[in-house]
């Protein structure tokens, strides 16, 4: 019984090619009980596998959360079998306002202490006791009271590239920052101020509601289905979108445009831009923002030492990553000194 991957990205990426079938991006999760993740996650990989699935999920005790390619053919199959898991009957799948063929090319699905990290031990916290949801409609209407707090529930690498008009954009770069930082900026506000928050998709916002319930905060909403099913019902309503720029994404797309607005510029030479990359120097992969212009002029790097690096042999480049753990983990996102223009 195979549960794990067999094919590399690049042998996956020209079978996708080949196949030339239509793919559909998709998201959910859900916060539900899970008594032995390790068994539900071999159970997920050994049907995603068999119904050509691919995509990032981590599942917990305290749920699951998943990123996903589904071959649009089979996508009643696949929903199919959601739904004859208790707990996922019906669960909200926000599909991609743009689709890519190659948005995801493995599927891995992994056990995780926690299905949104936030560095919490607080065994009293209820993570299901959330806050209220609201469609797009009541969205646009909350964020117009003046006794309302909008507050953006991302890293600041996303909202740097878009945001909704007004909102408070914590410079952090992880989800468990933002929450100490936005309970000790509004502890004056618990009572008087509605705090509204939004996210990608809706996971944070899910777990940060809770989290600020539990902190007295009195009265608590998110948007349901984050940016992505605002953009879906601001244009099949025709509402006013009152999000501007890019919704950065978590596959290889790194964003999808929402408005024709570019509020961010290029990290290495100050131009209007908002195209996300990962540095090619492997042993970097620093995750940053770059013009075309910069692409060709810095080969897709984001300095000249990376530059000298690439130009290596590959067995010298291997070389001088050993050793080195995962570079998510040891690169900041967007904050090198290197970058100039990065604010």
């Amino acid at each position: 019984m195979q549960l794990y991957n067999k094919l590399s990205a690049k042998e996956r990426e020209t079978l996708l090619e080949q196949a030339g079938e239509e793919r559909l991006t998709l998201s959910f999760y859900q916060y539900a009980k899970i008594g032995n993740p390790h068994l539900f996650r071999n159970h997920l990989f050994v049907a995603w596998h068999e119904q050509d699935v691919l995509g990032r999920i981590y599942v917990a005790h305290e749920g699951i959360n998943a990123q996903l390619s589904v071959p649009a053919k089979r996508f009643m199959e696949f929903k199919e079998f959601l739904d004859g898991i208790y707990f996922l009957k019906d669960v909200r799948l926000n599909i991609a306002i743009e689709q890519d063929l190659k948005s995801f090319l493995k599927l891995k699905v992994k056990v995780r202490d926690k299905i949104v990290a936030d560095g919490l031990n607080d065994e009293t916290f209820d993570v299901t006791n959330k806050g209220t949801h609201v469609d797009a409609i009541k969205f646009n209407e909350l964020i117009e009271d003046p006794d309302v707090v909008l507050v953006d529930m991302r890293n600041h690498y996303e909202s740097e590239i878009g945001h909704f008009k007004n909102a408070i954009t914590p410079d952090v770069d992880t989800f468990r920052d933002s929450l100490d930082i936005i309970e000790a900026d509004l502890k004056d506000h618990k009572e008087n101020k509605k705090l509204v928050m939004y996210c990608t998709g809706g996971i944070r916002c899910e777990k940060a509601s809770a989290y600020y319930k539990h902190k007295g905060f009195k009265n608590v909403f998110q948007l349901e289905g984050g940016i992505i099913e605002y953009a879906r019902q601001v244009e099949n309503q025709g509402l006013e979108n009152k999000f501007i720029g890019k919704n950065f994404v978590f596959d290889h797309r790194r964003g999808e445009r929402i408005t024709d607005d570019v509020i961010s510029h290029c990290h290495q030479c100050g131009e209007p831009c908002d195209t996300h990359t990962n540095c090619a120097n492997e042993a970097c992969h620093l995750l940053f923002i770059q013009c075309e212009k910069c692409e060709v002029a810095m080969e897709n790097c984001c300095s000249e030492e990376c530059i000298e690096v690439i130009h290596l042999p590959i067995e010298e480049q291997k070389k001088l990553r050993q050793g080195i753990p995962n570079s998510n983990k040891i690169f900041k996102k967007g904050r090198s000194e290197k970058l100039k223009f990065k604010k």
